[in-house]
């Protein structure tokens, strides 16, 4: 990084990235109700950009399926997300991006709840309470500056 700037992580481990789904002739069809699923919400959520590496959440094992639940029928979704180390600065930016791009993305009848994964992060209550709140999430969105880190982490890359 440029200006002398350190990374907290400067060597992290990178991990495969999973397949894409193949859609079913059922799936493409708009005539047949097709509850939201943990997949759908993963694959949403699995390409968004790590705020400090040029690697997506998936590559760095930040976001997994198996960390990801969806309730259709009572329009709720839970994600998980682990930090890649206890200490990491990142985690409030890392979470504020999943639940916008999650908010941009699903009706607005879900409620959407993201936190970090148990015992994976040092200040995990604090992170956990920002992002509950509905009111601090508000105001950190009308910040034009986190605005846009939190959009760059949505832009689409090349993989």
């Amino acid at each position: 990084m440029s200006g002398g700037l350190q990374l907290e992580n400067a060597n992290p481990v990178i991990f495969q990235r999973s397949g894409e789904r193949l859609l079913t002739s059922s799936e493409e069809d708009g005539d047949v109700h097709d509850p939201i699923d943990d997949r759908e919400i993963f694959d949403l959520i699995r390409s968004i950009n790590d705020p400090e590496h040029p690697l997506s959440l998936e590559e760095l094992n930040v976001v997994e399926q198996v960390r990801v639940q969806v309730n259709d029928t009572e329009s709720t979704v839970s994600i998980e997300f682990t930090p890649t180390i206890p200490h990491c600065s990142m985690a409030t930016l890392i979470g504020l991006s999943i639940k916008v791009k999650l908010l941009r993305s699903l009706p607005d009848r879900f409620k959407i709840d993201v936190h970090i994964t148990p015992g994976t992060h040092a200040s995990e209550e604090a992170v956990n309470k920002q992002l509950a709140d509905k009111e601090r999430v508000a105001a950190a969105l009308e910040n034009s500056s986190l605005l846009e880190v939190v959009n760059q982490c949505l832009s689409s890359r090349t993989i």
